[in-house]
């Protein structure tokens, strides 16, 4: 008896979370799927981003976020993750192209930048336009 509770009392229990292992070395270049909802343009995890955060779901199942697009990745309480990312379907977003002449960027502040791309005349035309965020919006609302 002695030598089974010896036993139970040296089993280790090791408990291991893969956490994601996304990271960017720019800013990706993201694609609006939904009203509020990028997705990182042909990439092989769905990465979104959403209320100024990019969102993954893992392998594990579970949400992380981060605000930078370097990693940085933690897991998110369930009621955290927008209701929009939770009802989308696995994989829908998997490798997502946009076309090529209408690209976002999320810069190191959390702005979106949009990029359009014209060939005109036989000359390449790029437009980038800085989008602004809600906040910026209702401080202007303020003042007016």
């Amino acid at each position: 008896m002695s030598v089974v509770l010896a036993l139970l009392l040296q089993v280790n229990v090791q408990v291991q979370i893969s956490v994601p292992t996304i990271r960017f070395e720019a800013p990706p270049p993201v694609v609006e799927v939904q009203p509020g909802v990028l997705v990182v343009n042909d990439y092989d995890q769905e990465v979104f981003f959403a209320d100024s955060w990019y969102w993954v779901r893992w392998s594990d199942g579970r949400w992380y976020r981060t605000t930078d697009y370097r990693g940085g990745w933690a897991v998110a309480e369930t009621s955290a993750v927008p209701v929009t990312l939770v009802r989308m379907p696995v994989g829908r977003y998997k490798h997502f192209k946009a076309k090529p002449e209408k690209l976002r960027v999320v810069n190191a502040e959390g702005r979106v930048v949009e990029i359009k791309v014209k060939e005109k005349h036989g000359e390449t035309e790029v437009k980038v336009k800085e989008k602004k965020g809600k906040k910026e919006k209702k401080e202007k609302k303020g003042k007016d």
